[in-house]
């Protein structure tokens, strides 16, 4: 989505477990049409975790009759998008022609690469007031890595019942990409990630994954408790590497677990273009504002480039 990154530093609180590294509380951004986000990264003090480089919480949000969600198509590089939703449905087309909706508990992985451009609007009808209106979820960018930077560009798609799911002692997680709690995900990557949504009954724990490079848990809704310190969603919690981290939840609590190894070097991010080199992000700039970008069939609109 057009969700512009920001180098402004958010909100952060200071953690005092020490397996913690930092804790963000994401900040409220306001798309406009009384639409806001909770974006967690980037961040001032992080910019990725792992190879995730852009974090955005979009709802739990009730649109009335008539209105929905509407992303004029915009281009993208560099980057994998991941939209996760927890409720609704989104429709998305990109200009390598696949048109789909997105649903709840789908893994929708989109590889920019080289470049392309994408929409995502609320289907017809999600747009009649009724409770097919409501929207809540995620989307993250995936940074890829330099060697990968410019691989064609292309589409994942896998439904709910198509990821591995895990349910014992108060656990329930879906894992979407890597692997974890035993299992793996179908999704192909091009580097080493993880994603996993992961629901808590009260007073279940789960654990998560030392062998991870850079880790982090997203807690969305909830509190939860790690080695005695509380904290309540929506949360970023960082980790060092190498510790071993119990969550357990003191309220019923959805989370995403997340990270990977880390890439090879910082990135530069401006606007909706992700690049290890500062030109490819000038190239991209005058390609999109020129028109050179490949066209999403059956879309008139677009969004220009920002001044």
């Amino acid at each position: 989505m057009s969700w512009m990154p920001s180098a402004d530093p958010a909100s952060g609180d200071g953690p005092s477990c020490d397996a913690l590294d930092l804790v963000i509380v994401p900040r409220v951004r306001d798309l406009g049409d009384g639409f806001s986000v909770r974006r967690a990264l980037p961040h001032g003090k992080r910019q990725m975790v792992g190879p995730f480089i852009f974090f955005d919480q979009f709802g739990p949000v009730q649109f009335v009759a008539g209105q929905g969600l509407d992303v004029r198509p915009h281009p993208h590089i560099g980057l994998a998008t991941v939209t996760y939703l927890f409720d609704g449905r989104i429709m998305h087309r990109d200009s390598e022609g696949n048109a789909l909706e997105i649903t709840p508990g789908a893994m929708n992985l989109m590889t920019a690469g080289r470049g392309i451009a994408h929409s995502e609007r609320s289907p017809a009808d999600a747009r009649l007031g009724d409770a097919k209106g409501r929207m809540y979820g995620l989307q993250s960018w995936i940074a890829l890595p330099a060697a990968h930077e410019e691989t064609d560009p292309g589409f994942q798609h896998f439904s709910a019942v198509d990821l591995p799911t895990i349910e014992d002692k108060g656990i329930t997680a879906r894992i979407i990409a890597g692997s974890a709690f035993g299992a793996r995900s179908p999704v192909g990557m091009l580097s080493d990630w993880l994603y996993a949504e992961v629901i808590l009954a009260p007073g279940a724990a789960a654990p998560l994954d030392a062998d991870t490079e850079e880790r982090a848990i997203y807690v969305v809704e909830g509190e939860v408790e790690i080695a005695g310190d509380v904290f309540a969603g929506p949360r970023l919690l960082i980790f060092r590497p190498g510790d071993a981290i119990t969550v357990r939840a003191r309220t019923a609590s959805r989370m995403m677990f997340l990270g990977g190894s880390a890439l090879e070097g910082p990135r530069y991010v401006w606007w909706n273009f992700v690049s290890s080199r500062r030109e490819r992000i000038e190239e991209a700039k005058e390609a999109w504002k020129a028109g050179r970008f490949p066209k999403v069939p059956g879309e008139e609109e677009f969004i220009p480039l920002p001044e």
